[in-house]
Parts: C-alpha cells; sequence; structure tokens
C-alpha cells in the first residue's frame, strides 16, 4: 500500500504535465487562427472567446463589474464571470476547440462559395439570392446565428426586394438556411452602443426599420414566405405583408415585444387583429403567446401546414408550379389586392416606428435586453 501511495501520484502528476503542454500549444496555436479568420464569427461567439481567453490566461473574474449601461464591457465581463470557476487547462481546451469548430466551418463555406449555386446573385454576405425558373428566393443565411438578422442584413433584405421587383421573376419567395427560419431582430445591434450615442441610435434604427417594412408594402410581385423553422420577432410580424405563407409542422410564431420592453413592427399592430381577430392578437403581441404551426395557420398567419420530412419537396414543387402563371395577370392582381390597403399601411409603419423609437430610449426596454443578456450569459 505505502508504494502504491507514492507511484499513483507521480503517474498522475506526469500524465498532467504532459496535457498542460498538449493543451498550452494547442491555446497559442488557436490564437494564430484566430487572426486568419475571414468570416466575423459574430458577437455571441467573440464574447465566448474573450471569457475564455481571460479565464485560459489570468483566471477566475475578479474585476469589478462594469456599469448597467457600458454594453460592452458589461457583456464582456458577462462572459468571463459565466465560466465561474473553470481551470485554466480547461478553459484552454475549450478556446481551441472553438476556434477549431470556427475553422473547419469557414473552410466548408469557402468549398461552397468555389461553386455557387445556378443563378446566384452577387454582392451578398447575409443572404443567399438565386434566381431560377421564374422564381427569385431570398435565404436568410446566417444560421451561426439562427438568421438573426443585424443591420447589413436589414440593408440586404431590402437590396434583395428591390431587385427581385424589377427582375425578370414571376414570385419571390423568403425562408431561412439551418433550422431557423430567422431568431429576428439581432440584439446585439444594441450591445455596440455607447450610452450618448443611444438617441442617433434609436433613429437611425427607426429610419432603417420603416424603409425595410415599407419595401414589403410596395413589393410589386407575389411575396411568399416560407417557413422552415422557428420564426421570432420581425420575421413574423412581416408575415402580414406576404401573399401566402407556407411553414413547416416544426414552425413556430414568437414576437416577445413586451419582454423586451418594445412594441410591435412590420404593421403587425393593424393587420394581426385584422387577421387572427382582437383577442387572439392580443396574446400574441402584448403577452407574447408563441404560436406552433398549426394554431398559427387555424389563427389566419399561415396558408399551410406541411410535414417537415416532405415540407421542401411539397412547397418548391407548388412553387414552380404558381411561376409558370402568366406574370403580368399575377402583379396586376396583386396590385387590385393591396391597392386600397397602402397608404393605411405605410401610415401604421410610420407610427409604429416613432412609438418604437420612445420604446428604445426608455429605461425599461434597456433594462430588459440587459436582463435578457444576463440570463443568456448564464446559460
Amino acid at each position: 500500500r505505502p508504494t502504491q501511495a507514492v507511484c499513483i501520484p507521480a503517474i498522475h502528476l506526469h500524465m498532467t504535465a504532459a496535457t498542460m503542454q498538449v493543451s498550452q500549444e494547442d491555446f497559442q496555436k488557436a490564437q494564430e487562427q484566430l487572426k486568419l479568420l475571414k468570416k466575423d464569427p459574430g458577437n455571441e461567439i467573440k464574447l465566448k472567446l474573450y471569457g475564455l481567453f481571460k479565464q485560459a490566461t489570468e483566471g477566475p473574474c475578479n474585476a469589478p463589474k462594469p456599469g448597467m449601461l457600458d454594453f460592452v464591457k458589461k457583456a464582456k465581463w458577462d462572459a468571463w464571470k459565466s465560466l465561474g470557476n473553470l481551470s485554466q487547462d480547461n478553459a484552454r481546451q475549450k478556446y481551441a476547440e472553438l476556434v477549431s469548430s470556427l475553422v473547419s466551418a469557414e473552410s466548408a463555406s469557402q468549398k461552397n462559395e468555389a461553386s455557387p449555386e445556378e443563378g446566384r446573385h452577387d454582392g451578398y454576405e447575409t443572404l443567399i439570392v438565386t434566381t431560377k425558373n421564374n422564381i427569385t428566393k431570398i435565404m436568410f443565411n446566417r444560421p451561426d446565428r439562427k438568421n438573426a438578422i443585424n443591420h447589413q442584413m436589414y440593408r440586404e433584405i431590402i437590396k434583395a426586394l428591390e431587385e427581385a421587383g424589377k427582375n425578370d421573376s414571376t414570385i419571390a419567395v423568403i425562408t431561412g438556411n439551418g433550422d431557423y427560419y430567422s431568431s429576428g431582430n439581432d440584439l446585439n445591434n444594441f450591445t455596440n452602443v455607447q450610452p450618448g450615442e443611444m438617441e442617433k441610435m434609436a433613429k437611425d434604427g427607426a429610419v432603417l426599420l420603416k424603409e425595410f417594412v415599407g419595401h414589403f408594402i410596395d413589393f410589386p410581385k407575389p411575396l411568399i414566405a416560407v417557413v422552415n423553422g422557428p420564426a421570432i420577432g420581425i420575421c413574423v410580424t412581416v408575415l402580414g405583408l406576404c401573399d401566402v405563407v407556407y411553414a413547416s409542422d416544426r414552425a413556430t410564431f414568437h414576437s416577445p415585444f413586451s419582454q423586451l420592453g418594445q412594441s410591435p413592427e412590420g404593421c403587425s399592430s393593424y393587420l394581426f387583429p385584422k387577421i387572427m381577430g382582437l383577442a387572439k392578437a392580443s396574446e400574441m403581441l402584448l403577452f407574447n403567446k408563441k404560436l406552433t404551426a398549426a394554431e398559427a395557420c387555424a389563427q389566419g398567419l399561415v396558408t399551410e401546414v406541411f410535414p417537415d420530412s416532405s415540407f421542401q419537396k411539397e412547397v418548391w414543387t407548388r412553387l414552380e408550379a404558381y411561376a409558370n402563371l402568366p406574370k403580368n395577370s399575377l402583379a396586376v392582381s396583386k396590385q387590385l389586392l393591396r391597392s386600397m390597403e397602402k397608404e393605411k399601411l405605410h401610415a401604421v409603419n410610420s407610427r409604429e416606428c416613432e412609438v418604437l423609437t420612445e420604446r428604445w430610449l426608455s429605461d425599461e426596454c434597456v433594462n430588459a435586453i440587459v436582463s435578457f443578456f444576463q440570463k443568456k450569459s448564464k446559460l
């Protein structure tokens, strides 16, 4: 027994030292690989990397907590603090693994870009836009961020709608790449704003949102949403401005405005009560009720629901048939259906953006967003 007591710690110490050496080498290599990445991995991943780096090099967080309105420093502090007593060895290992996954994902993405899809439009980073068989498909393409819509993506969707409205396609289709249709407005849009810039951020954001929704209101051709997975926020509200909405049975529809201290947008304050009745719309817009695809269909927000296993095949077969219908007839008919409402919808859009500007500048909204990020960092 005494002999065993001496030998076991000796072996253990030898193995630990070897593991530490490998981990340190991987850690240093990962730092170099990170510098070579061409694509921004997004704020959520960058915060994880920051927290792991600080934990690996300095150990558990003992820094003072930043002020509530210093969003950037607060987010970094939360990311580091959330790691608790994770050992420096484990932090190095997790950092290296995360960087490795980013490198692999970028490599796969570059291979896909090397053989571009037929009819693909150039000039988009957050979308994949293609025109084929008389259909312009606008696909949200931030799957690593659940297709959350950042400022760049807002502008690219505006551009894609403008192009689709003018080209030779018969119909336009909006869908998502990956498991999500879209998780809505990227709340990281708010994290890099200094307190003195809040008013400018709110006003600029309202101008961008108003233009974005305006392009849905004015879109001249049939616009069809193919909701392949969960949909949240702005991408739910503008469904009321689409002509047809097809959904997979795994899709859900959620507009958590009051949970984030905000208010409805996308003309939903006017269209949702018209579509589903005031009581059902209030449950969704005031009290954050999440609808299943079947519930959304029963309430008129979704046109038809398909089993997820056959969703893509059934929907695209139908869309290709629609795209062979006389193009001008479809465009003229859509204008007749929408023309009486356009002026009203633009007025609603303007008013919603005014109210949202006030909401974004309120303490209630700021506190709600800070609380959201605090809960997220603990997950």
